[in-house]
């Protein structure tokens, strides 16, 4: 069982995820922006964090940016999920600040699943 950090400023979506991973045994601490995210990150110290490239007071490339700047969470693995990047240079963005996969909403949660479990398995 990890405890991952799932943020999203759509209480639908966060409630999908808690869902799927409370599914296969996994504690989901939910947030709604990205300072409330960054701060329960560095506080709580998840496993994984699933992190919304959209978010309200704070980018979630702004959000990964500093996971990885921070002594405390730069080695705890960001998947990206994002509802789309407009341009590819959005995705190399997120790669250049830290995050560890991409995953597209609407998500497929067996391929949600599968990414969190490889990255958990690495770190």
């Amino acid at each position: 069982m990890a405890h991952i950090l799932v943020v999203d400023d759509n209480l639908g979506v966060r409630n999908l995820v808690e869902k799927t991973l409370a599914g296969r045994g996994h504690q989901v601490i939910q947030a709604e922006d990205g300072e409330t995210g960054l701060g329960f990150a560095v506080l709580r110290k998840p496993d994984l964090i699933i992190l919304d490239l959209h978010l309200p007071r704070m980018s979630g490339f702004e959000v990964c940016r500093r996971l990885r700047a921070h002594e405390v969470t730069r080695k705890i693995p960001v998947i990206m999920l994002t509802a789309a990047y407009p341009e590819l240079e959005d995705a190399q963005k997120g790669f250049d600040v830290g995050a560890d996969e991409y995953v597209i909403k609407p998500f497929a949660g067996d391929l949600l699943i599968e990414n969190i479990e490889r990255l958990l398995k690495r770190a």
